[in-house]
């Protein structure tokens, strides 16, 4: 939001320079920054009026202009603007100004015709991008005023970021009213006379659902001026706010939106039809904005509407077809409250924008509707003249009180430090907050209406600290009595886990638990997601139910800037949807793309392959890793031939493999990375360190090679060869896989290293050949396997 200092200054004038009233804001919890009207102001530049128009003798498109400028003499000036005419006023540069643009001006000759000086556009003085011709002025400017003065274009302008919860700060008065309380002073409000009521007419309003709705005031103005001008004080505030001229009466709304904090809405009264009713919108009903689109109504929006049609979608933005045009000479001016439940989401849905919109979501004041119809009552009437009629009002006419209990205690407790009662209450009393005493320092407060955001005890603490000053409160440890809670060694931490991964030269990424539900659909097809009802986005407009998603997002970022190979993980909570009920999982996943090392010159690059990426996995599972095992399971987002299920005994622990190439062709992905994800609830338990003695005596190893089955997993092999071994068998290797020649089809040979050791003495040849001749026959009669020769 951005608010001339000039303005704010009429409301609420502190002794302080804009700077310091600045930094006053910005600790009292706003986020701001101050710019001038004007990065350069024209020098030489005066207000100007046409005294005559002739056209030039030598161009059709020139006029020889006579301009007085209040120094007597008309100045002779060859201007070639559609606009210049007789009795027009306009910027005058004199000979020697010096324009925002660094141009000079000199005396020239046109065509034979001196020139001495130049009328000027809006462009030329750099107040609008582009213009058609002169910059038009009131008639009541008077000529050799400088431009600087007349518009006070040495003004500062304050471009606020004001916070969701402080939406009774979107206007002059609301922002004013925090300065004075900032500062202990008196607000001065304008005192402005009423508009005097002249008509009759009035128009039927109802309003079908009150929660949304709590408050409808409206009139008719009559027998309007439809070529009356908005003045240049009224363009020139609007313009350093950031909103442009559209029509006197529009702009009139536009301002007392900007002043007073409450949205107002003009309609073309000939173009209204009966009754005008506060309804929810019917499925399959149509209406045309003012910016054109045609809307299809199906969510129960919130509408303005007459016995025809709708006539604007409340809170949001007006009808094309009621709206106020240049022909307008009567119109049904509203102004309403609006719940912000009721619209917030509606302009987002639609993807409309407007500064009502953002008003109401964020909750405008209930008691201002009738002083602000009041007020732009008074200032159309005072531009374009008119008639002005009785005032239609439905609905609550005062809103409901709010009552807040404080206690004293409790403000010492939060803030650590104590701040006296009678301060206490002199701080809020300057935010018009009413309070009663009760026993025992403490009080009841009556929140004023505006104030949507105090409805706690800890609101108020807070606006306490507020204005006492968050500086003024000294820093103090916090003293309490904490006892450090014991690490459990049978659990792991995630700092451990992401220690782990860093150490292997892995990225730790942080992403939104938003996702696309395109990209989820392919990810996790056989899990149903939980939508958001407000997306920030349609591709952010349901909950991960994978972590896959947001590192694959990542990948592709860090690919597009030429980053090849790349190791990323995340640790985050994933959700899905289980019988109505939303289920949330902590998970850890990874993804790997690239070569398998980094570049170098004394080994040969070769892409990242299932078993690498295993080998992570195994590495971050660490001393618990013997307790799990890798299951060849098809997974509908993994390629069937390389990936596997991860259990803990029986226990499902996550999934490893590289994406199935249909998916990374659905996604339109420039290779299939590979990926893991682990059930952290799983993973996180380890087993207790225990400790064992080292043997003293030889360990004696025996390599056999079998044939088996080639679609036999090796973890099989080495599962009834660990059972069979007994407890002499320390360690089994898998050093060699075969497949091809002297072998049968289908077939592939497995060569194991055996490991032998006891702790109490040096194992005989016997009991060598006892235990492998063991090993070998289990082998045989659990899974087929026969001795390779």
């Amino acid at each position: 939001m951005k608010l001339s200092e000039t303005w704010l200054r009429e409301w609420v004038n502190p002794p302080a320079t804009i700077h310091d009233i600045a930094q006053r804001l910005v600790m009292g919890g706003f986020e701001l920054d101050i710019e001038p009207a004007m990065d350069t102001l024209p020098e030489g530049v005066v207000v100007g009026r046409i005294v005559s128009a002739e056209k030039h003798p030598q161009a059709d498109r020139l006029q020889v202009c006579r301009v007085d400028v209040g120094t007597g003499e008309p100045l002779q000036i060859v201007c070639g603007a559609p606009n210049a005419r007789p009795g027009l006023h306009a910027p005058c540069a004199l000979v020697g100004a010096r324009l925002p643009g660094g141009m000079e001006i000199t005396q020239a000759r046109l065509r034979g015709v001196d020139s001495f000086g130049m009328l000027c556009s809006a462009k030329e003085l750099a107040l609008s991008d582009k213009s058609e011709g002169l910059l038009e002025l009131d008639a009541t400017a008077k000529p050799g005023q400088p431009i600087t003065d007349y518009l006070n274009l040495q003004d500062h302008v304050l471009n606020l970021e004001i916070t969701p919860n402080r939406g009774d700060c979107l206007s002059v008065l609301g922002l004013a009213r925090d300065i004075a309380a900032l500062y202990g002073v008196n607000m001065k409000r304008p005192n402005l006379p009423p508009a005097i009521v002249v008509g009759h007419q009035m128009l039927k309003v109802e309003i079908d659902d009150p929660a949304t709705c709590p408050t409808y005031a409206g009139r008719i103005i009559s027998r309007l001026n439809p070529k009356a001008r908005t003045p240049d004080w009224m363009r020139e505030r609007l313009r350093r706010s950031g909103l442009r001229c559209i029509h006197p009466v529009v702009d009139v709304t536009n301002y007392v939106m900007l002043e007073l904090g409450q949205p107002l809405h003009a309609f073309d009264r000939e173009k209204l039809t009966g009754t005008v009713r506060v309804r929810r919108a019917r499925a399959g009903e149509h209406l045309e904005v003012l910016t054109g689109e045609v809307l299809t109504l199906a969510h129960g929006e919130l509408l303005i509407a007459d016995d025809k049609r709708p006539l604007a979608l409340a809170g949001v933005m007006g009808g094309r077809d009621s709206g106020v045009t240049e022909t307008t000479t009567c119109i049904f001016l509203e102004s309403a409250c609006f719940a912000p439940h009721a619209i917030s989401g509606t302009a987002r849905r639609h993807k409309l924008t407007s500064d009502a919109a953002y008003r109401f979501e964020r909750g405008v004041d209930p008691a201002l509707q009738r002083a602000a119809l009041d007020r732009a009552t008074q200032l159309i009437t005072e531009i374009c003249g008119g008639e002005v009629h009785p005032v239609t009002q439905v609905g609550r006419t005062q809103p409901e009180t709010v009552m807040v209990r404080l206690r004293h205690a409790r403000l010492v407790q939060l803030l650590g430090h104590d701040i006296p009662p009678r301060e206490v209450e002199h701080l809020l009393g300057r935010l018009g907050i009413a309070l009663r005493n009760e026993i025992g320092d403490s009080w009841v407060c009556r929140i004023p209406s505006h104030r949507y955001d105090l409805r706690i005890e800890a609101d108020l603490i807070e606006e306490v600290a507020r204005l006492y000053g968050y500086d003024r409160i000294p820093a103090k440890p916090y003293l309490a009595a904490l006892a450090p809670a014991q690490s459990s060694e049978s659990t792991r931490t995630l700092s451990a886990a992401r220690a782990t991964l860093t150490a292997r030269g892995w990225q730790e990424v942080v992403t939104l638990a938003f996702a696309d539900p395109r990209l989820q659909q392919a990810l996790s097809p056989q899990t149903t997601p939980v939508p958001i009802d407000n997306p920030m986005a349609d591709t952010q407009s349901v909950m991960r139910t994978t972590l896959w998603s947001g590192l694959i997002s990542a990948w592709l970022y860090n690919r597009q800037r030429q980053t090849t190979r790349v190791r990323l993980f995340e640790a985050g909570v994933c959700f899905s949807l289980e019988a109505g009920t939303v289920i949330e999982t902590q998970r850890l996943a990874g993804l790997a793309t690239g070569s398998a090392a980094t570049e170098q010159w004394g080994k040969k690059n070769r892409p990242v392959d299932f078993y690498d990426l295993k080998a992570e996995v195994v590495a971050l599972l660490g001393a618990s890793a013997d307790e799990y095992r890798f299951e060849a399971l098809a997974h509908p987002a993994l390629h069937p031939g390389r990936c596997a299920r991860i259990l803990r005994g029986e226990r499902p622990a996550g999934w490893i493999g590289e994406l199935h190439p249909q998916v990374a062709q659905t996604l339109d992905l420039p290779e299939a990375p590979l990926v893991f994800e682990l059930d952290w609830n799983i993973v996180r338990e380890v087993p207790v360190p225990r400790p064992r003695p080292l043997s003293e005596f030889p360990s004696s190893r025996r390599d056999i090679a079998v044939v088996v089955a080639d679609d036999l997993p090796v973890e099989t092999l080495l599962t009834v060869a660990c059972r069979a071994g007994g407890p002499l068998l320390q360690k089994i290797l898998v050093f060699d896989i075969y497949r091809g020649e002297g072998l049968g089809k289908g077939c592939k040979s497995v060569a194991l290293g055996l490991i032998f050791n006891d702790y109490s003495r040096t194992l005989t040849v016997q009991d060598i050949d006892a235990a492998t001749a063991s090993i070998a026959q289990a082998l045989a009669q659990d899974v087929g396997a026969a001795i390779r020769q």
